[in-house]
């Protein structure tokens, strides 16, 4: 009897399943929720399982385009981004690699070139922290009707887990003399960055695993370069190979791409570190605010060091108050910010501004045209932006040009 009874619930919540279906349009078939019951208390919950799952009304996604997909930054609750939603972005898709054939092999400028397996990694001290990546193209503007997500959704933070390059360095024996290494990918692209040995001596990792777990197949799965604060191509996923030597190599991630045009007819190479940058994710586009009191809620980061000061204008930018900064604040971090504010119901501009403490203040897109000429190319743009506020509370975007 205990059997049918089971039987005839799986079906009758199979039944709900469907009719919320074609009640609920845009929710995926394969993750449809069944009718809430109105009084839980009357209902058997859903039994325990082996994988924990987010609540089917919940339905934060990535923005996919053909090479990249953007973190939904106004979904976020505190600074860690959920790992099914860290932002994507590969040359030649995402490879798929058995973990018992990963090796690293480093060698070049050393004393004893060596290979490591994935096993062999994971037998070295292990180190966690928290820290962002974010991809050097992190900006879009042009239209009204741009989320977070669109303008500079290419960032997000995990606690990553592995070992620090330093030891895999002093375990080969790296030459004095040594003073860059060739980081490349195993994916179809062979994704290959020249990077400067003192980076490795000093914080880089190679990381297995991101937020409690292996890490993601989009993120580098088994293992990838992970640079705290640098731009986000730097940080070589499934990488393979690591190759030391007295100079960089020039390849063409960091020749014909990667590169940014300034005055002069220069071009600037080699353009590490990610500048201090803030945006707000509360309130922004599509959301709708009343009149009276709102609390203003972004997110700030800097891959220089630890947020200093985050700042914020409600009249245009005539006028800046000092946001409180939510602990922990983090080096190479990103760090929540708020604001609460009393909106009159008048028509006004809102936005912020990052400091962090090497004392960086974040550049108006004016200020960075100033610097580098109208023809800067697409990286390392890290601009005030605005949310422009409107009378019946509608929050639309203020792009802006700089071509």
């Amino acid at each position: 009897m205990k059997e049918d009874q089971i039987k005839r619930r799986t079906l009758l919540r199979a039944a709900a399943v469907t009719a919320l279906g074609s009640l609920v349009p845009g929710l995926s078939a394969r993750r449809m929720p069944e009718a809430a019951p109105e009084d839980p208390t009357k209902v058997p919950g859903t039994p325990v399982g082996k994988v924990g799952t987010r609540s089917p009304f919940e339905q934060p996604q990535k923005k996919a385009s053909d090479i990249s997909a953007r973190s939904p930054l106004q979904d976020f609750y505190g600074i860690i981004t959920p790992s099914d939603l860290h932002f994507e972005r590969s040359h030649n898709g995402v490879p798929r690699i058995d973990p018992n054939r990963y090796e690293l092999l480093i060698h070049g400028m050393v004393e004893r070139p060596m290979v490591f397996t994935l096993k062999d990694l994971k037998r070295f001290p292990a180190l966690s922290r928290i820290a962002f990546i974010e991809c050097s193209g992190n900006f879009r503007s042009g239209k009204t009707n741009m989320t977070p997500q669109e303008i500079c959704g290419l960032t997000s933070q995990s606690e990553w887990t592995g070992v620090m390059l330093s030891t895999l360095f002093r375990e080969v024996g790296v030459s004095p003399k040594a003073t860059w290494f060739l980081a490349e990918g195993s994916d179809a692209a062979v994704m290959t960055r020249s990077i400067p040995v003192r980076k490795g001596w000093e914080d880089a990792m190679i990381a297995y695993a991101q937020n409690g777990e292996a890490i993601r197949p989009e993120q580098g799965y088994p293992a990838r370069l992970f640079l705290p604060g640098w731009e986000g191509n730097t940080n070589v996923k499934w990488i393979r190979r690591i190759e030391l030597s007295d100079q960089p190599f020039m390849t063409r991630e960091e020749t014909s791409k990667y590169t940014e045009t300034i005055k002069g007819g220069k071009i600037r190479q080699f353009s590490f570190d990610m500048d201090a940058r803030s945006i707000i994710t509360y309130p922004s586009y599509p959301q709708t605010v009343e009149k009276g009191w709102i609390e203003i809620r972004g997110l700030a980061w800097s891959g220089r060091g630890k947020i200093s000061k985050v700042e914020v204008s409600t009249d245009a930018g005539k006028h800046w108050q000092a946001a409180t900064l939510q602990e922990p604040v983090l080096d190479k971090a990103h760090t929540a910010f708020r604001y609460g504010w009393h909106w009159n119901g008048d028509t006004t501009e809102i936005m912020s501004r990052a400091v962090d403490d090497t004392g960086y203040t974040q550049p108006t897109l004016k200020q960075l045209t100033n610097a580098r000429g109208t023809d800067m190319g697409g990286y390392h743009l890290n601009p005030v932006t605005a949310w422009v506020i409107q009378r019946d509370g509608t929050v639309l975007f203020k792009p802006e040009k700089f071509r």
